[in-house]
C-alpha cells in the first residue's frame, strides 16, 4: 500500500481530534469510491484489472504511466493477454 499525504482544513482536524475512533483512511477511500461510482468505474473491476496486470508483471508506477484512466488499464490486461501464449497454443 502506498502512504499519501492529503491537506485537511484546520476544521476537519478539529473533528478527528475530538472523535479519534474515527478512520480517516476509511473516510478517503469511502470518498474515493463516490467519484469512482460517479465516474462509472466499479471497484472491484479495477481491483481486478490491476491484479491481473501486476501479475503480468506491470509495476504500479508502470501502469500509472502507460494508462490514465480506466478503458487504458482494461486494454493493456487485454492486449497483454492476447499477446501471451495460452496452455493450449503451447508447444509440447
Amino acid at each position: 500500500m502506498i502512504t499519501r499525504s492529503v491537506t485537511i482544513e484546520a476544521i476537519d482536524e478539529l473533528y478527528l481530534q475530538w472523535h479519534d475512533h474515527i478512520n480517516a483512511s476509511a473516510l478517503y477511500r469511502r470518498a474515493l469510491r463516490e467519484e469512482m461510482a460517479v465516474r462509472g468505474v466499479d471497484s472491484d473491476e479495477l481491483r481486478d484489472l490491476l491484479e491481473r496486470a501486476q501479475e503480468q508483471g506491470y509495476t504500479l508506477e508502470e501502469i500509472a504511466s502507460e494508462t490514465n484512466r480506466f478503458a487504458d488499464l482494461e486494454a493493456l490486461v487485454t492486449d497483454q493477454e492476447r499477446e501471451s501464449p495460452t496452455a493450449d497454443t503451447r508447444p509440447e
